[in-house]
Order: structure tokens, then C-alpha cells, then sequence
């Protein structure tokens, strides 16, 4: 991201290619991107295009990010390319920022607390068993279960360990087979809450980058393919897949995308809209706009509604575990 906006912006000052990919690879702190971008450098020297001499390095820039850069110079707009595609990184970079931000500080609370449950199961409440054997009385029902529940802890400690190895293992590698993703993908998109945040972020991303490349000259087909590479849902996939099906047997785009059945009737209707005025790629960029700001709204939702409930949900539990241990005394 940082790279691209300097490169756009010394380009667009007036420095050759070579020059400003000179001066940043002068300043590059990163050892191996280092290298990287003084080899770029060097194959510009030796008259090769700049599209060509990142289609060198795969791992790095990807396969949208080349065609873009390829539209550019074959448009005669670098310049111009190269600056639309730094906002469009930056962009989606502080979109999926917030959209992982909002979902890491539940999921780490949650992992807190079973992580303290645990603990207290295992460790702490068998300390408290000698105190209770000393007490000599009848324990009430709760401290009774929870002991119960301590001691079932402690003797399958490495069953429940195991099990859970193996879950985690399995759930893995079933990820890796097509229907696993796209079941993990269409759970996660059904999930409440997170799961509107999730479609939000991917729209944002979709709409973003169909105007982008429609905008720079890349061709619907090919723009269709990038897409679905760029989505990382296994459910949109298939879906941006189909429309493309549709579109290269002369449906148009905004019928396409609603024959998949998912997307929503704002993005088709904005869609449909620009095919009319032959302003797709601006109401595309329109749309992401949209779904940026209301990714931003849940994000602000989640953190102003969220954080308090889990609070309570913490301290409810250890609130209840301590109680009950502390009963008979």
C-alpha cells in the first residue's frame, strides 16, 4: 500500500518510473521487498514495461494489481492509474482492517473466558476441595457440581485436549476442499451480527473493484475473472463465476449478478442504472462508497454495543463461579 502511493505520487510529480522506483528502493527497510523493487528497476532500464516487470513477482503483486497496471500504460494513463490504484489499496485495506477489528475483539474475550475457565476448573477449584472435606457438612447443589465437573476436568484433561486437536485439525482440512469453504464461507455469512458485517466488507470490495477496473479499460470478462479472486468468499466465487457464464452468453451485468441470488437489489439497480447512462464503473464506485459507510455503521454499533455485553458476560460467569465456590464457606 505504502509503496504504491509513494510510486504514484513521484510519478505524478514528474520522476521517470526508474527514478522514483530508485529513490524507494533506497529507502526500503524490508530487506527482500528491497531487492525486489531494485530488480523492477533494473529490468525498466533494460527497456522492459512496468507491467511486465511485476508479473516477475507473483507472490507479491497480484493478478489485479498487474492488469490495472497493464491498463494504464496501454491507456497512456500511468499516472492516473497508478493513483487510482493506491486509493483503491488503501481503501480496502482500512475496510477489512475494520471489519477484522470489529470481529478479533469478541472472539479474543470469548477465548479469554473459556481460557479462565479452564483454569479455574482445573487448578483452582481442586484446591478448594481439601477446604470443603474439612467442613464436614452437607455442600450445597451448585458447589456439589462444580466439583463434580472439576474432577471430570482433571482425569479427561488430555481427551478433551486431544479432542480438540483433532477438531480443530479436521475442521481445517475440510476448509481446504471446495464444499468445506464454501460451507465455511455460507456459515460465516449467516452468522448473526458478523455476518451482514462480512457481506458488507466483500460488496465494499466487489463494487470497488469492478469500478476501478471497468474505469481503467480492462474488459468485462477479464474484470469478471480478477473479481473472483479478489472477493476471497467461496460463495461469491461461484456467484461473480455464474454471472460471468451469463454475461459471455450476452446476458448484461446487472442481470447476471442477479440471477446468482447474492446480491442485494441496491448494487443491481446501481448497476443496471450505469449500463443505461454508460456510467458503470462511477455508480460502481458509488456503491462501494455506500457499503464502506456501512460497514463503518456496524463497526460503530458493534463497538459502542459489544464490548459492554461481553464485559457483562465475563464478569456474570467468574461473578458465578466464585460465588458458588466460596458457598459453603
Amino acid at each position: 500500500v505504502f509503496f504504491t502511493r509513494q510510486l504514484a505520487t513521484m510519478f505524478a510529480s514528474g520522476l521517470t518510473i526508474e527514478k522514483a522506483l530508485f529513490f524507494l528502493a533506497q529507502e526500503e527497510k524490508h530487506k527482500k521487498f528491497k531487492v525486489i523493487i531494485s530488480s523492477i528497476e533494473a529490468n525498466i532500464r533494460r527497456g522492459m514495461l512496468l507491467s511486465d516487470s511485476l508479473e516477475r513477482y507473483p507472490g507479491v503483486f497480484d493478478q489485479l494489481y498487474i492488469s490495472l497496471v497493464k491498463a494504464g500504460e496501454v491507456s497512456g494513463q500511468l499516472a492516473e492509474t497508478l493513483e487510482e490504484l493506491s486509493l483503491y489499496m488503501e481503501t480496502v485495506e482500512d475496510t477489512q482492517r475494520k471489519v477484522k477489528s470489529a470481529m478479533y475483539y469478541p472472539v479474543f474475550i470469548i477465548g479469554f473466558l473459556f481460557f479462565m475457565m479452564f483454569i479455574t476448573f482445573t487448578f483452582i477449584i481442586p484446591q478448594f476441595k481439601s477446604v470443603y472435606d474439612q467442613l464436614g457438612s452437607d455442600l450445597p447443589y451448585y458447589t456439589i457440581l462444580l466439583v463434580n465437573i472439576s474432577e471430570w476436568f482433571q482425569s479427561n484433561f488430555f481427551f478433551i485436549s486431544t479432542l480438540i486437536f483433532l477438531g480443530l485439525v479436521v475442521l481445517w482440512l475440510l476448509s481446504l476442499t471446495d464444499s468445506g469453504r464454501f460451507t465455511k464461507d455460507r456459515l460465516l455469512l449467516k452468522t448473526p451480527i458478523f455476518g451482514g458485517l462480512i457481506e458488507q466488507g466483500i460488496l465494499s470490495k466487489f463494487a470497488k473493484t469492478f469500478g476501478i477496473l471497468v474505469g481503467s479499460g480492462v474488459s468485462i470478462m477479464d474484470s469478471m475473472g480478477l473479481l473472483q479472486k479478489v472477493v476471497d468468499n467461496r460463495v461469491y466465487e461461484l456467484a461473480i463465476n455464474k454471472a460471468a457464464k451469463n454475461i459471455e452468453s450476452g446476458v448484461n451485468i446487472s442481470t447476471a449478478l442477479k440471477e446468482t441470488g447474492e446480491f442485494p437489489p441496491i448494487l443491481i439497480q446501481l448497476l443496471a442504472t450505469g449500463e443505461e447512462t454508460g456510467e458503470i464503473d462511477g455508480l460502481a464506485l458509488k456503491a462501494s462508497d455506500f457499503y464502506t459507510k456501512q460497514v463503518n455503521a456496524i463497526v460503530d454499533r458493534l463497538t459502542s454495543i459489544i464490548e459492554p455485553l461481553l464485559i457483562v458476560l465475563v464478569g456474570t460467569v467468574i461473578g458465578r463461579i466464585v460465588i458458588v465456590t466460596y458457598l459453603p464457606i
